[in-house]
């Protein structure tokens, strides 16, 4: 069977979000969820280590925010995270500890887990990012189909998400080569890694390597 759950892609201890995941049995039905977590989420943070600098935005005192950083509520940046110039965070997002938004990055609707990378010029949609995931420079989530219809993820059955706009689902570990396109309802499993300059959609199993249009294969 896919190993698509949230039990078989995400370790929970590395994100806040953790209870609501929890009530999850895939990783898409928390899309609709993100805004509210992240808004119940910010009122029990300490305002020793968060600031709040408008209303629905915390961001640890630890972290770094580059001045030209645009961030729209709600939204929680974790400790010791980077938010580099020019990166635009539209809102209903939950950032971990210790991750890189990178320069020009666009982050909607989304968690990253603790220690995930989105470094460069990346565009991150209705999706969740595991522990660690990291997306090298361009590569982007497409999160809504060109008719417009609802998201199906496409594995050993077709699973019809209800989604209109849904992006990726990067397990624990999932590393994503520069200028990668991960189209809508796409799953990677924890531990796989996609070459630079594929075209992905679908479920990949855990521990594979995507080698664009050669195919999938198990890591050795």
């Amino acid at each position: 069977m896919d190993a698509i759950r949230v039990k078989d892609l995400y370790d929970l201890v590395h994100t806040r979000a953790a209870d609501m995941l929890a009530g999850c049995e895939y990783p898409w039905e928390a899309l609709g969820k993100i805004k509210e977590t992240v808004l119940a989420i910010g009122k029990t943070l300490d305002p020793e280590r968060y600031d709040q600098p408008k209303e629905g935005v915390w961001i640890a005192k630890s972290a770094s925010i580059a001045p030209t950083a645009s961030i729209a509520a709600p939204c929680i940046i974790g400790e010791d995270t980077e938010v580099r110039p020019g990166a635009f965070l539209r809102g209903s997002i939950l950032v971990g500890d210790g991750c890189v938004v990178g320069n020009s990055t666009e982050l909607k609707n989304c968690i990253l887990f603790d220690g995930v990378q989105v470094p460069h010029y990346n565009y991150v949609g209705d999706s969740v990012l595991g522990y660690l995931a990291h997306m090298g420079a361009g590569a982007i989530t497409s999160n809504v189909k060109g008719d417009k219809k609802p998201v199906v993820v496409h594995g050993e059955q077709a699973y019809e998400t209800g989604c209109k706009k849904f992006g990726a689902m990067l397990g624990d570990y999932a590393e994503i080569g520069c200028n990668s396109v991960l189209n809508p309802g796409t799953v990677i499993g924890r531990d796989s890694q996609v070459y630079p300059l594929s075209s992905v959609r679908g479920v990949v199993p855990a521990r594979s390597i995507v080698k664009g249009e050669r195919g999938v294969f198990p890591k050795k």
